[in-house]
């Protein structure tokens, strides 16, 4: 085994949450001494990485009639394939970490990685971005298929709340479940904030988040309408084409469209998100959301719905009362105060998320 060496297994890094701690955690690591080689099961990357990171893609090609059917087998073998390259090179990795549950779905049957001391990320509530809305039969199937991934395995939770789905929603029976904050650079987040920002000079609430079911950016854009703040909202990030579309729609109805922009993917959001009046969600459920912690690292005001998930575990003491109801009232209500009483946000608020903390937590986790 390679005590140097740290192996972060993902699911492509097209721009999210889950990516950006990825990619956060391998910068620590790399400044800790270790050697980190990172494997991408796709070849989408909307990043630049840092040359110290050994990037492989084994990127599935595979386009036959049986595709969806396959897939997870296959890939385990072409998995096993890269890895028995890389362990031939490099040695065992003193740690796995897995993210995202399709990567976990492979990676668990990946024969190369049965004795190595693998560790899967949990970034999400799964009783809701993969239960929510399913009933019945399928409900029942998708249910056993996440337990049987889990069973007997070592997981990271990004919140007590997440780790929590998992063994009273979902019942996983795992061999160790630890919650680990997601960790910031508190530095560089502030130095980073501190470049031009595209939308200086302009009154706006954002929101940062890709396009996507859960996300309810269609209850924001209500909200927003409800609250009549003298401002733009300004909606960050990409996703599904149709719920874009839907959201499009929903802008002409509510005759916004001088009001609200999608601005589209940005990679350093920082600039946009210090220069902004109140960073908004508006979630069914959230893992632990980066975009609320850099807010307050960039001393911005927040605003969130009170959803299944770490939201909570965030805002805490005063930052409580910015917490709406699950609705666009609540939300609009919650949109007024922050811009016109904001909260005082302290060091204090973000402290628990800085790197080198977060770090000697995943430090701890190689025998």
């Amino acid at each position: 085994m390679n005590q140097r060496h740290i192996l972060f297994i993902i699911d492509g890094l097209p721009g999210g949450g889950a990516e950006n701690v990825t990619l956060r955690l391998a910068n620590g690591f790399h400044q800790q001494g270790y050697q980190v080689t990172l494997l991408s099961l796709h070849n989408k990357l909307a990043y630049e990485l840092p040359d110290f990171i050994d990037y492989i893609v084994d990127h599935d090609e595979y386009r036959g009639i049986f595709r969806k059917l396959t897939e997870i087998s296959r890939r385990a073998k072409s998995l096993d394939k890269v890895l028995t390259r890389l362990f031939a090179q490099k040695g065992r990795p003193a740690l796995v970490l897995s993210n995202l549950h399709k990567t976990d779905r492979i990676v668990c049957r990946a024969k190369q990685l049965k004795h190595c001391n693998v560790w899967y990320c949990i970034h999400g509530i799964y009783s809701q971005s993969y239960l929510g809305n399913k009933s019945g039969f399928s409900y029942w199937l998708k249910k056993k298929k996440i337990q049987r991934v889990y069973k007997d395995k070592n997981l990271i939770c990004v919140s007590n709340a997440v780790k929590d789905d998992l063994i009273h929603a979902i019942g996983v029976d795992a061999q160790q479940l630890k919650t680990i904050y997601n960790p910031f650079n508190i530095m560089e987040i502030q130095h980073k904030a501190s470049q031009p920002n595209p939308f200086a000079g302009k009154a706006y609430i954002l929101h940062v988040g890709r396009f996507h079911e859960v996300k309810r950016q269609d209850r924001l854009i209500n909200a927003f309408a409800k609250a009549n703040i003298p401002c733009q909202l300004i909606l960050l990030g990409e996703g599904t084409p149709v719920i874009k579309q839907q959201l499009q729609q929903q802008i002409a109805q509510l005759n916004l469209n001088e009001k609200v922009i999608l601005a589209g993917f940005i990679a350093n959001p920082l600039p946009i998100i210090q220069g902004a009046k109140v960073v908004a969600l508006s979630s069914d459920s959230e893992g632990l959301p980066t975009v609320l912690i850099e807010a307050l690292i960039c001393g911005t005001p927040i605003v969130s719905t009170r959803c299944p998930g770490g939201v909570s575990e965030i805002m805490t003491d005063e930052l409580a009362n910015y917490l709406s109801d699950m609705d666009a009232d609540s939300l609009a209500d919650k949109l007024r105060l922050a811009y016109y009483a904001q909260p005082q946000i302290l060091p204090s608020s973000y402290a628990k998320f800085e790197i080198n903390h977060i770090l000697k937590q995943y430090i701890a986790l190689i025998p």
